[in-house]
């Protein structure tokens, strides 16, 4: 066999191991790059479902609190979940649940002295200025002069849901003050 013969083939196959050696480095990096896009879509489709879960709650928690039902009946108002439209399609989407229901956690008595009549949301606390103990002397008759028919209370809002689909689950927890009746008050705080 000639020399120039067996080194030409020698040539050839370093031509087509460096070949194949390329080939599984350009493949390895499209493998590579086609993993990192498809987690990135993973992550922003975690990130978009986390947000609505998130937009879910807080507009069950807004909607909640635009109704005073929760400082009458927090229990009737946390009975059934609250049907969220995110995409405005008409359909629902995600359904938070109150969980616990509304709860006072704190109410103080608004007296006679606080309130402004010229205010017409002081107007309705406003009861007679006849006392209410009736004539009969008590150890509460001191603390009862002088109150309005209101009162000033604080509120736990919880809401949380669970999106089968992706797994996400969200709870806030939100404070509320709010003026109710003293009655109320008595009722369902503490």
């Amino acid at each position: 066999m000639k020399p120039g013969v067996h080194l030409r083939a020698r040539q050839r196959g370093v031509s087509l191991l460096i070949a194949l050696i390329l080939l599984a480095a350009i493949t390895f990096l499209s493998v590579s790059a086609f993993n990192a896009g498809t987690a990135n879509v993973r992550v922003v489709g975690n990130t978009e479902a986390r947000q609505e879960a998130q937009a879910a709650v807080q507009a069950a928690i807004d909607r909640t609190i635009g109704d005073t039902l929760f400082t009458t009946d927090p229990v009737a108002v946390a009975a059934a979940p609250v049907d969220i439209d995110i995409d405005g399609d008409g359909l629902v989407d995600l359904q938070p649940v109150l969980q616990p229901a509304p709860a006072c956690r704190k109410v103080a008595p608004i007296r006679m002295t606080e309130l402004d009549a010229s205010l017409e949301a002081d107007l309705a606390c406003m009861g007679s200025g006849v006392a209410r103990t009736a004539g009969i002397d008590s150890a509460d008759a001191a603390a009862e002069a002088g109150k309005s028919m209101c009162a000033n209370s604080e509120w736990l809002i919880r809401a949380q849901v669970a999106e089968p689909n992706t797994g996400v689950q969200v709870a806030l927890n939100q404070g509320v003050g709010v003026r109710i009746l003293e009655t109320d008050s008595e009722n369902f705080c503490n």
